[in-house]
């Protein structure tokens, strides 16, 4: 038999194609828990490492032979040793390389769909971490929105489409995961914007997104508009594309709405979220295609691995869209916050500039699920 690693890659087109995997993931249990590799068809065992060190006998009946098995770790090690040993218990297995690790950097860019006069525009999707990035497309120039910190996959796309990057977003100060905005704009020349009461601590330059700002994006004059949208921070700002397309940031999901307290303030940014949700949201054309910049779980993928939905739909069927009264609105966003990303004052440090942790450290800041939203 034999072992074969398995790149995030490849995983996360199994997740986006609806394939089956079976997965031993023989990472500790607390962490296995608390996050893990998620697809449609997949199947689980957890089996801590420590555990096997004698070898697999005792599981080899509970790993299915008609499947593809993967075995799971942290970061590479254990994996391959364990599919080892079910390799020489007679059973093809692979391994997956980089682990977990790799698994949350893994970034996988798919078309959302047309913008004006042959525009695109493309939705990254970081699977192992529920991260969404986005690149409008248009005549030669790109807009990139909410980035994450590997640059050179926005580059290198750009490069690939022939573009250049004029502008580059954040639609708010992350606090989950490390922005690789600015970054990509220094590389590039291009602008930086970050809303300015997110952004009074910041210790670099950028350029202000305020209400009603419009940034153009090739001779097409596909519109980016700024519509401010308080409520997950104090200056999360959302954008329209092109009039089809709402880019809203933290503040509303697919599944779910924004928490309001990861800068410590939820009792006072309540108000604002259910004011950004249930009357400037309101008033937005029910047929822009709402895009966030989180998922929270595997369900809110489209078949085309998108996470895209009308507002119009979300309206009817998120709930957090849908609790009139608004002081069971304020128990229900309040009662319900899941525990806080991890390091995620550290990471808003980062995202201020005024800490520069080396790659590692940076690795083990954004381990973990994403915890953007109210439960």
């Amino acid at each position: 038999m034999t072992v074969n690693k398995m790149t995030a890659a490849q995983v996360a087109r199994k997740v986006i194609e609806n394939k089956e995997l079976f997965i031993l993931d023989v990472r500790n249990t607390d962490a296995y828990e608390d996050w893990k590799i998620e697809g449609h068809k997949f199947d689980y065992l957890n089996i801590p490492y420590f555990n096997l060190l004698d070898g697999v006998e005792e599981i080899i009946d509970k790993i299915p032979a008609d499947k593809e098995v993967l075995v799971v770790c942290a970061k590479e090690g254990s994996s391959l040793m364990v599919a080892e040993m079910i390799s020489d218990a007679g059973r093809d297995a692979f391994y997956l390389e980089g682990g977990m690790k790799s698994w949350s950097m893994y970034l996988e860019p798919i078309k959302v769909g047309e913008l004006a006069n042959g525009g695109e525009l493309y939705q990254f999707v970081r699977l192992g971490k529920g991260c969404l990035s986005y690149m409008a497309i248009s005549e030669g120039e790109a807009a990139i929105i909410d980035a994450v910190r590997f640059t050179d996959v926005f580059t290198n796309f750009a490069e690939e489409k022939g573009v250049e990057i004029k502008h580059v977003f954040d639609t708010h100060l992350h606090a989950d995961h490390i922005s690789g905005g600015r970054h990509i704009a220094e590389q590039t020349g291009a602008a930086y914007y970050l809303p300015p009461k997110d952004a009074e601590e910041v210790v670099y330059e950028y350029t202000p997104l305020t209400e009603g700002l419009t940034v153009t994006l090739g001779a097409s004059q596909i519109e980016v508009g700024a519509l401010y949208s308080p409520g997950h921070t104090i200056g999360s700002t959302s954008f329209v594309i092109d009039s089809q397309y709402l880019l809203t940031g933290d503040i509303l999901f697919i599944d779910s709405i924004g928490r309001p307290d990861l800068a410590g303030l939820a009792e006072d940014w309540v108000s604002d979220l259910r004011e950004t949700l249930y009357t400037r949201y309101r008033e937005l054309a029910e047929d822009l295609v709402v895009l966030p910049a989180h998922f929270m779980i595997i369900e809110e993928l489209n078949e085309d691995g998108t996470v895209a939905k009308r507002l119009g739909d979300l309206f009817a069927e998120n709930h957090g869209l849908n609790i009139e009264d608004e002081a069971e609105f304020r128990k229900t966003v309040t009662d319900n916050l899941p525990p806080q990303p991890n390091a995620y004052q550290q990471i808003r440090q980062v995202n201020m500039g005024k800490i520069t942790p080396h790659n590692d450290e940076l690795t083990e800041m954004e381990i973990g699920p994403n915890r953007c939203a109210v439960r």
